[in-house]
């Protein structure tokens, strides 16, 4: 033991060396002496920026993370100093200057605008909330188009005569909240994205950080700015100047986050790549998804519409094989396709149904209760497999031309086929490549579930 030297090294969250021991044997029996070697002691901007960054950086956040936040950055700057003139311009409105302006007037104004803005909120959170998180990087740029918007209303209301303008402000201020509810659960999925060592709060914190630096440098940058700028001319040029700014900064932010989960968009782009024997990773699809996209769109490899599909619908939804109940009845008339169709769905736990559509189908995935993430995509592959099929059918194939019910069938279950043929030779690989199939982020609204008893 009195021969064996000691070394250990202590290390950061984000595994820099903070310190080495070194021990040494001494003169004196049974003591040992233990040297400390610290390497070199931070930079002062290095230790500035730690106070900004989340613990374990760069290693305890996504790749994408500081691309995002710069841009991120300077979008909220330059909303600050728009929000500036914005707030110059509702001052105006509400009668600051105007010695007959009423301050009753002025209250009444804001419990209006509040309440609109509430009940604006209430009613977006309840038809768009469970969207809302699988197309974050949709809504996180969709909040500051209705913020932009909602600065441009503000600063045209002084032109108007006070009924209307009281009209412009509640409506703007109802894109302000709408903005909030948007902007905020977008922004948390983004955080949950970004996190890898379940470091969420310390990640929402050090971003509360940035945020509040990067708005007290937007004050000051503005106070100059409205200062200087005054005449409606330079006033309007600067604010189309800050909103272009903005939303392009918005645009590169959200363009910079490689989303892990599938969402359609995405699990359409990935089920293209599989069929040409690719498997792509996040950031390559990143690349080629839209930002803006309709909900349920069915595309080709060509990037051409060819269906629509709706996920989680209800099992009574109009389809070929269901004439649904009229008004006042209790029932509804199947074919024995149909049953033997929802017999399946023990098996596959989802079942697509699809309505006649001349030129682009439209299909309905109906979801089994204990569907899972995989079972989903499995049934969205294989309605893009069937629209693409119908839209440029192949040899091997079943012809969509023919329009009968046995042919429609065939169809159907060769798209299965192909579908539960992909999921099953590709899903290791997909999770290997760095994609989330644990998270469901096909669903966009709250859809029923069925189950479907012994016989």
């Amino acid at each position: 033991m009195d021969e064996q030297r000691l070394e250990l090294t202590e290390a950061d969250g984000a595994g820099n060396v903070v310190a080495t021991y070194l021990s040494s044997p001494t003169d004196a029996k049974g003591v040992w002496r233990v040297d400390i070697v610290e390497p070199t002691t931070k930079r002062p901007w290095q230790r500035l920026l730690d106070v900004f960054l989340p613990a374990g950086y760069p290693h305890s956040v996504t790749d994408d993370y500081l691309e995002y936040q710069i841009y991120d950055s300077l979008q909220a700057f330059a909303s600050s100093i728009a929000g500036l003139l914005s707030s110059r311009a509702v001052l105006s409105s509400v009668g600051v200057g105007d010695a007959t302006a009423s301050p009753t007037a002025a209250l009444l104004l804001s419990i209006l605008q509040e309440s609109a803005g509430r009940i604006a909120t209430i009613i977006f959170a309840d038809r768009f909330g469970t969207a809302l998180e699988p197309e974050c990087k949709m809504y996180r740029l969709l909040a500051d188009v209705l913020n932009d918007f909602a600065f441009v209303l503000d600063c045209l209301s002084p032109a108007f005569p006070k009924p209307i303008r009281v009209v412009i402000l509640s409506f703007s201020s109802v894109l302000r909240a709408l903005c909030g509810v948007a902007a905020g659960s977008a922004k948390a999925s983004l955080s949950a994205h970004f996190a890898r060592w379940g470091n969420l709060g310390e990640l929402n914190a050090k971003d509360s950080s940035q945020e509040t630096v990067i708005s007290l440098m937007g004050m000051l940058a503005g106070s100059v700015v409205v200062s200087w700028v005054t005449s409606p001319i330079a006033t309007w040029t600067t604010l189309i100047f800050l909103l272009a700014v903005h939303l392009e900064t918005n645009r590169r932010a959200v363009r910079a986050v490689s989303m892990r989960t599938l969402n359609r968009q995405r699990a359409t782009l990935v089920y293209h790549h599989l069929q040409r024997g690719h498997v792509p990773t996040p950031e390559e699809v990143s690349k080629e998804e839209r930002i803006f996209e309709w909900d349920g769109i069915l595309r080709s490899s060509a990037d051409a519409v060819i269906g629509h599909c709706l996920v989680g619908t209800s099992i009574a939804a109009p389809s070929r094989f269901v004439t649904p109940p009229r008004s006042g009845m209790r029932s509804m008339q199947v074919n024995t396709q149909w049953l033997s169709s929802a017999q399946s769905m023990r098996k596959k736990r989802y079942l697509l149904a699809l309505q006649d559509r001349s030129s682009r189908p439209q299909a309905f995935i109906v979801l089994e209760k204990q569907a899972v993430v995989t079972d989903i995509l499995t049934g969205w592959w294989q309605a893009l497999a069937m629209a693409n099929d119908h839209s440029q059918p192949k040899s091997k194939a079943p012809s969509p031309k023919d329009d009968t019910d046995e042919a429609v069938l065939a169809l159907l279950d060769h798209a299965a086929a192909e579908s539960a043929q992909l999921m099953q030779t590709y899903k290791p690989e997909l999770v290997k490549a760095g994609w989330d199939l644990d998270t469901n982020a096909l669903e966009t609204r709250s859809s029923p579930r069925i189950s479907v008893a012994a016989p």
